[in-house]
């Protein structure tokens, strides 16, 4: 989309949000990694890179409660929109704040936007003014030209921002030095994954099994609305890749150790009979451990998919299979864990 210096409107809004350097900074850092898991779904649906910034727009990527059929999330998604969407909302649970969902969702849309209007500004004011609104100015206007960047078209004023407001923010991000602030970068560590939930928890459960805190655990779960993980509605957790490991294998030793104590609960049999269950727990085990630790990949596939899937790093998969870039073929096995 358009530089800083297409239309005077843009620069201003980009001077506004780094008039305070130190706190642009810091908000920044504070989204990145939300802000790199959205880029990442981003370049899956071939959306422009600009909307990855839409939650700064719209909530400064913070999971803003719904209330009394308010917007709500960092998309600030309408309860009427989130079901279009296929966004589930309810008293326990509230599709709109699920960062993975939401993710999803609003790519999607936005890629459909943009495969009707061909113009990734007209998809901004679909995405604020909604669809209908947005096909009935092409009608009545047909498609605006290039320049000015900002459309001549009767829209609301908030709707004209918008576009303008995403315009400045990808300017900042475009040229920082200019605005004398510097774009923090994110440790691979702490890129977000989703987590499989095997059952239900209360999240300061889940986070005190991941080590992490539990207000940073809630806060890139808040769709769960009584804090409690409840995979009734959803059956995964999203967290940085450094605590998914932590968090997998508490859940092993719980498994472990409860099948361990209705072992003894039931009072299995002789020594015999224990030895060879236990034997055969740890074929089984093992077996299931070398499987987990390779995939093959599926047509359509993209290796940050596999990553995804594995809640390891894009990197440490090109180095465990020795990658030099991302390209990956349908069939080959890849090792997704580097203890194989």
């Amino acid at each position: 989309m358009a530089d800083c210096d297409a239309d005077p409107a843009v620069l201003s809004w980009a001077r506004r949000y780094t008039s305070n350097p130190q706190r642009f900074e810091e908000e920044a850092q504070a989204a990145l990694p939300k802000l790199t898991y959205v880029q990442q779904v981003a370049a899956e649906h071939n959306v422009a890179g600009e909307f990855v910034l839409l939650p700064w727009i719209e909530s400064g990527f913070r999971p803003v409660p719904g209330r009394r059929g308010r917007p709500a999330g960092m998309w600030q998604i309408m309860p009427a929109t989130a079901a279009a969407m296929g966004l589930h909302v309810d008293r326990r649970y509230d599709g709109r704040l699920d960062v993975q969902a939401t993710a999803d969702a609003v790519m999607k849309l936005l890629s459909g936007y943009h495969e009707q209007f061909h113009d990734w500004r007209i998809v901004d004011y679909a995405y604020n003014a909604g669809e209908y609104k947005a096909r009935q100015l092409v009608q009545q206007h047909g498609l605006p030209p290039e320049t000015p960047v900002i459309p001549h078209w009767p829209v609301h004023n908030i709707t004209r921002e918008h576009l303008t407001k995403l315009l400045g923010m990808a300017c900042v991000v475009r040229e920082p030095d200019r605005f004398h602030v510097s774009l923090p970068a994110l440790a691979p560590s702490q890129h977000l994954v989703k987590v499989p939930l095997p059952h239900s928890m209360p999240l300061a459960r889940a986070a005190d099994r991941a080590g992490m805190p539990v207000d940073t655990l809630k806060s890139l779960n808040a769709a769960f609305r009584n804090d409690i993980a409840d995979t009734s509605v959803a059956s995964y957790l999203m967290m940085p890749v450094s605590h998914a490991q932590q968090f997998r294998d508490a859940l092993l030793n719980q498994a472990a150790s409860a099948s361990a104590d209705a072992a003894l609960v039931a009072g299995i049999g002789a020594a015999g009979a224990d030895s060879a269950a236990a034997s055969a727990g740890a074929k089984s085990t093992r077996a299931a451990a070398e499987h987990a630790r390779t995939h093959r990949v599926k047509s359509g596939e993209s290796l940050w998919q596999v990553a995804h899937r594995y809640s390891v790093n894009v990197r440490d998969l090109q180095r465990w299979n020795h990658l030099q870039g991302q390209h990956i073929t349908p069939g080959q096995v890849l090792k997704v864990s580097a203890s194989h």
